[in-house]
């Protein structure tokens, strides 16, 4: 079976800022091409890119990651059963998630007391990531089973295998769009866990990258003139830097991940159209927001490099193992464009992948130019559509191209 696999490749500067830092607050780096070099960990670009769902996908395709399973499932259980009180409602949800994903539900020893003074809910032991429909659907077995909020109830309701099963089968299909693209791990039931779709590079400069500090002070307002100084000094850490950001999805992988998709069961590759087109955008346009309003370092890339893979992804990466060069006028962005102009189409020579023209460039300025051969030139929407259109072609074909075929017939069209 022929895969369909994209690789995302941008170029992407970034003035002053500290967007994700180590353990002392500085920028994160690493050691590559035997020099120091800006880095943007993939975990915090990940985030970022989760984030931004919230804007690009309906709440009911989207997961929910948190300790706080027992407290989220209860809240959906009274709503379905407002009878109940919040400790039977929180009874009913632990012995659910219980059964249902093997974790055990208990209450941290930090807390006495919720919010409101009540007995505090209890926690699983690790984050676990949930879609919106599986918190759904686990709410509903609560209810039935668990009649007038009886916990024995419930827990007799699960040991009849048939039951059980159905926990376990409410854990597991459904997957959110979040879920499907990163994976999920669930360390107390190994067959509850979801493969990632999605690889998600280091950013990394293309060039040697030193971290500067910034003095600051900060004036008490209610100094008076007998009082002269600073109210507060401090320093915070920064560097700039042109960034090589990477990523690759598995659309095959993504397509079983979210199965039939719910309510698209007569087309089901357009939830996986919606999840690769939603990756993309919030992946392209995101930022990790670390110190974000103190530098306001709000960019978007200069350059976005998408191809279609039939095997395995493939990174540029290696087109800038030797550190760049600051071009004669300053900044790096030319001389990286050039640099990739001239690896890109070398290394799909040399491994006979130049047949496989698919492929996108959305570029900005002048100085990313040499990147015109690497693709068909779009902007941001075309992108989207392009891509999404190939999605549905590889993945379902025949149906492709009867819409096509429809669309032609249509008077209009």
């Amino acid at each position: 079976m022929t895969r369909t696999i994209l690789d995302i490749h941008i170029l992407q500067t970034v003035p002053p800022s500290n967007l994700n830092r180590d353990d002392t607050g500085a920028p994160k780096s690493a050691t590559y091409g035997g020099v120091q070099r800006s880095r943007v960990s993939s975990q915090a670009w990940k985030r970022a890119t989760r984030a931004a769902f919230s804007e690009l996908l309906d709440k009911s395709e989207l997961g929910i990651r948190t300790k706080k399973v027992a407290e989220e499932l209860a809240g959906r259980v009274q709503r379905l059963e407002p009878s109940l009180t919040r400790a039977a409602a929180l009874e009913l949800a632990a012995e659910t998630i219980s059964t249902a994903t093997g974790s055990k539900i208990t209450v941290p020893k930090r807390k006495s007391k919720d919010d409101d003074g009540g007995e505090p809910a209890g926690e699983s032991g690790y984050l676990m990531f949930l879609s919106d429909r599986q918190f759904n659907a686990l709410a509903a077995l609560a209810v039935e089973g668990g009649k007038g909020g009886d916990v024995k109830a419930l827990k007799d309701f699960f040991k009849v295998k048939a039951n059980k099963d159905r926990a376990k089968q409410a854990a597991d299909t459904e997957h959110s769009v979040d879920i499907s693209l990163f994976g999920r791990m669930v360390a107390d039931s190994a067959d509850l866990s979801v493969d990632a779709a999605v690889q998600v590079a280091h950013a990394l400069s293309v060039h040697p990258v030193e971290v500067e500090s910034d003095y600051y002070t900060a004036v008490d307002d209610r100094n008076t003139a007998a009082e002269p100084g600073a109210g507060m000094i401090g320093t915070v850490d920064f560097n700039s830097a042109t960034l090589y950001r990477y990523a690759a999805v598995d659309v095959n992988r993504l397509q079983e991940n979210l199965g039939s998709g719910g309510d698209d069961e007569d087309r089901p590759v357009e939830p996986t159209r919606r999840a690769v087109t939603a990756f993309l955008e919030g992946f392209i346009t995101s930022l990790p927001t670390g110190k974000i309003n103190t530098f306001g370092n709000q960019t978007l890339p200069a350059a976005v490099i998408v191809k279609v893979r039939s095997r395995r992804p493939i990174s540029y990466v290696g087109a800038f193992e030797r550190p760049v060069p600051m071009g004669e006028s300053g900044g790096f962005l030319q001389d990286a464009c050039e640099r990739l102009a001239t690896f890109v189409p070398d290394l799909e020579d040399r491994y006979g992948l130049a047949g496989n023209r698919q492929g996108w460039v959305l570029r900005v300025g002048d100085e990313t130019s040499a990147l015109d051969g690497l693709g068909t030139g779009v902007n941001l929407p075309e992108l989207l559509a392009a891509v999404g259109d190939t999605v549905v072609d590889r993945l379902q074909p025949e149906t492709a191209a009867a819409d096509r075929d429809r669309a032609t017939a249509e008077p209009g069209a």
